[in-house]
């Protein structure tokens, strides 16, 4: 556990005076080189315990008890969704947006190829096809310009996935909808306390899913939200959560009894979970801080490689403001992204590259289909290097990292 360090990184310039106290990464000496640095090391505090112990404390320790309606309530003030349900993964959040969607066997969902497998399973599971597009070269979010050519009259609906917590373009997006009569699922897996053009994701479409994972922004281990958007949703999203019955209305006290009314599952996380939640909830602004410092950190460092073509830093609209999820390197290519991972591994850094592309994993084949070609999603996904990011992580961690990477790429 840990305390919150005395650091102030309230402001640009504050974070600007630690920055610059860091040694230049090549002035390391072997004897002071940090030894490990995990991939992702989320910033855990003495309130997670607290929290949890109050909820034992509580009696109730299954869902939708006291922390889960501070969360759901904090969501909805803070993303400025009609509301917010806590599940217990984004992968549960995504299945119910499919079944709220009314997807049937043989719709089709257009989507990102490079994605997490979850995109495009919600779907899957419900019969229908994942229709894969390419991405754009810069934010490698879903391309808006190919979405109209993918359009067929089985289309049901676009799950569009906001890459890196960097948004995508959800005016051309939601405009493509409504002409096509279309649903929006944002996959915001990624996105908590993003914005596009001042709109936090997970407000713009019709339906968004949030993750709540240890390798995310806010983590509670296992978790995640559905966000709702189009208030005629909200009635049946409830009754699905809740194993298709309308529960919900009988705590409520709107029947005398609750029965199974709809198609449903249990989707709901322990209050247990919950509780970590909310402890990370309420430092959420201070985790933000401490990650766009380590974000900005690498960026600064690598800027003078970008020039000579070495690499390739991450692209952030003007209009969008992201919310530091990850920092990626775009590489020449496969062998230079194998020999620099080779390097970070051998010197304790726990860098990854990123997604297989749906479209040619197996099971992609086998379900989905691909739209337009792919140049875009099939060159990315050989050359994308992920580099240690999280709330919890130092910059002199971050310095050894950059030290390693600078020294793999001579």
């Amino acid at each position: 556990m840990l305390d919150f360090p005395s650091e102030n990184l309230t402001s640009n310039e504050n974070r600007l005076t630690a920055l610059n106290a860091i040694a230049p990464p090549q002035i390391y000496k072997p004897s002071e080189a940090v030894q490990t640095v995990p991939f992702n090391k989320a910033l855990i505090t003495h309130r997670e315990l607290e929290c949890i112990t109050e909820a034992i404390a509580n009696g109730h320790l299954t869902g939708d008890g006291e922390f889960t309606k501070r969360c759901q309530a904090w969501l909805e003030q803070q993303v400025g969704c009609q509301t917010a349900l806590i599940t217990h993964s984004c992968t549960a959040a995504l299945e119910m947006a499919a079944i709220l969607a009314d997807i049937q066997p043989g719709d089709e969902v257009i989507m990102p190829s490079y994605t997490f497998v979850s995109t495009a399973n919600a779907f899957v599971l419900r019969g229908a096809v994942p229709v894969f597009v390419d991405i754009r070269p810069d934010t490698l979010n879903l391309d808006e310009t190919k979405i109209e050519a993918a359009i067929t009259s089985k289309t049901k609906a676009i799950a569009p996935v906001h890459y890196a917590g960097v948004s995508c373009e959800m005016d051309t997006l939601m405009d493509i909808a409504n002409r096509h009569n279309l649903l929006v699922i944002e996959d915001a897996a990624q996105g908590i306390m993003s914005t596009y053009k001042g709109r936090p994701v997970g407000s713009i479409g019709h339906l968004a899913a949030l993750s709540f994972h240890q390798t995310k922004n806010i983590v509670s281990g296992e978790g995640g939200a559905l966000l709702i958007n189009d208030p005629k949703l909200l009635e049946r999203a409830e009754i699905i959560r809740e194993k298709g019955t309308n529960r919900s209305k009988f705590f409520r006290g709107e029947v005398d009894k609750y029965t199974w009314v709809d198609l449903g599952s249990s989707y709901l996380p322990s209050d247990l979970i919950a509780a970590m939640l909310w402890a990370q909830l309420e430092k959420a602004e201070y985790i933000q801080r401490r990650r766009h410092s380590i974000w900005q950190y690498y960026d600064e460092v690598f800027a003078d490689l970008e020039a000579p073509q070495i690499l390739q830093r991450p692209s952030i609209p003007g209009d969008c403001q992201h919310n530091a999820h990850m920092y990626y390197l775009l590489l020449q290519n496969l062998a230079t992204r194998t020999a620099v991972l080779a390097e970070l591994k051998s010197k304790g850094v726990q860098a990854t590259f990123h997604y297989v592309p749906l479209h040619s994993a197996p099971a992609g084949k086998k379900y989905g289909r691909v739209s337009g070609g792919m140049e875009v999603t099939d060159d990315v996904s050989d050359r994308l290097l992920r580099l240690p990011l999280g709330g919890g992580m130092t910059l002199k961690e971050a310095e050894y990292v950059v030290s390693v990477v600078l020294n793999a790429l001579g």
